[in-house]
């Protein structure tokens, strides 16, 4: 699909979609729990039936009701792959559910997901006593269980997403499981882990961040629960407001543990006026100036930050690039050419991109298929000197379908 973004003023309000990472781990939890839940507000977008489809065929029972899932917990060994579709977290995450069996599992992808790195899971699995193979290094991802428990040592230098499998399968090992983790990243998405585990019932201790005690023979309980809004997607819309008008986000947590939150001090730091409510934010333009921001621990905030950037007297600097090349896409080098094509002057420097401000020109440009690059190219769009022409737009559909309606919806020039 190809889309034309128009420059335009923004002015409106919108309500933040869900998490998609909240709403795929309470799926994948709810699934193994006693009894039935209820997740409400989880999404639509496609990581998100990835990760239905994936509990159906692992045994859960999950009908719809309104904007609610309803989910009856059971899990067994499939009889067929496991499809986890685009989504790097489900099979990951799914890597470590399938570990709590006791028959081998096999789980695939499609896209992007056939080319990413997959020996970390391979890796990480073994280290805890799994038995688990990959077709030298990429999909497919072949594991046989159980978990069993005890010491191990393991490194999330590249995704703290197979950690939250473990952690997520730990509970239900014979024995309790202590994890010694190396290089641990992404914090935050751990607590996000923790926090919705501990909503089903089952505790975790952790020490001094690296040190996880997991007690044994425990069982999730079935909840209701609510998906709270999701910072990575809200991160787009707020920028939206800070380059081209202003804009209202509802539905947010302002305590949430997702890492995207930090948008909030790139903002600050580049001299955006920002408005906070219980549950809301609001964004007005302001004259922007350069910021520095190390991205490392909340990689998918690159494309938005780019976008606030491109929009900056002086040069930005973000860092982490070293994160970058395991996404949909190599985000470096996909930022580096859509914002090289719109006339903004973008280079690596080391594990950083610095990027200077300037004039945004109309030109038509390949999203490279990866949802974040997609949305990034329309934001900027909102202040270019002429219409942006994105190609595989509908690569948006991996984390927020309704990115182009509400990017519509708000705009009023």
């Amino acid at each position: 699909m190809r889309k034309k973004i128009w420059p335009s003023a923004v002015d409106g309000t919108l309500q933040a979609p869900p998490s998609k990472s909240a709403a795929q781990r309470a799926i994948a939890i709810a699934s193994l729990a006693v009894g039935e839940s209820e997740i409400i507000r989880p999404g639509t977008n496609n990581d998100v039936l990835a990760a239905i489809n994936v509990c159906r065929a692992l045994g859960a029972d999950i009908r719809e009701r309104g904007q609610s899932l309803l989910i009856k917990g059971g899990v067994d060994a499939p009889a067929h792959t496991l499809d986890c579709g685009e989504s790097g977290l489900a099979i990951r995450m799914f890597a470590g559910v399938a570990a709590t069996l006791g028959h081998e599992v096999t789980l695939t992808g499609a896209g992007s997901l056939l080319k990413r790195p997959m020996q970390m899971v391979e890796d990480s699995l073994k280290a805890v006593g799994v038995a688990c193979t990959t077709h030298r290094g990429r999909l497919p991802v072949i594991v046989k269980g159980p978990i069993k428990g005890g010491h191990a040592t393991i490194d999330a230098s590249l995704s703290s997403q197979v950690l939250t499998g473990i952690l997520i399968g730990a509970p239900l090992a014979g024995s309790d499981t202590h994890l010694n983790v190396k290089n641990l990243k992404s914090k935050t998405y751990i607590d996000l882990t923790l926090e919705i585990m501990n909503a089903f019932g089952v505790e975790v201790e952790r020490k001094k961040t690296r040190y996880f005690f997991i007690r044994g023979k425990q069982q999730y309980r079935g909840c209701r629960f609510a998906v709270e809004g999701d910072w990575s997607a809200a991160a787009f819309l707020l920028v939206a407001g800070a380059i081209a008008g202003q804009i209202r986000v509802t539905g947010l947590n302002m305590i949430s543990s997702q890492a995207d939150r930090k948008i909030l001090e790139a903002l600050s730091m580049a001299g955006t006026e920002i408005i906070r409510g219980d549950d809301w934010l609001e964004v007005r333009k302001k004259p922007l100036k350069a910021f520095g921001f190390d991205a490392t621990n909340c990689p998918d905030l690159f494309p938005p930050l780019a976008v606030l950037a491109a929009n900056c007297r002086g040069e930005s600097r973000i860092a982490g690039t070293g994160r970058l090349g395991a996404k949909e896409s190599d985000r470096a080098k996909s930022l580096m050419d859509i914002f090289g094509r719109m006339g903004i002057r973008i280079r690596e420097e080391g594990d950083a991109l610095l990027i200077t401000g300037g004039p945004i020109r109309a030109v038509t440009l390949d999203s490279h298929n990866d949802h974040r690059i997609a949305m990034a190219a329309s934001i900027a769009a909102l202040n270019a000197h002429g219409p942006i022409n994105i190609t595989e737009a509908a690569s948006v559909d991996k984390s927020y379908p309704a990115f182009y309606h509400d990017l519509q919806k708000i705009s009023i020039s």
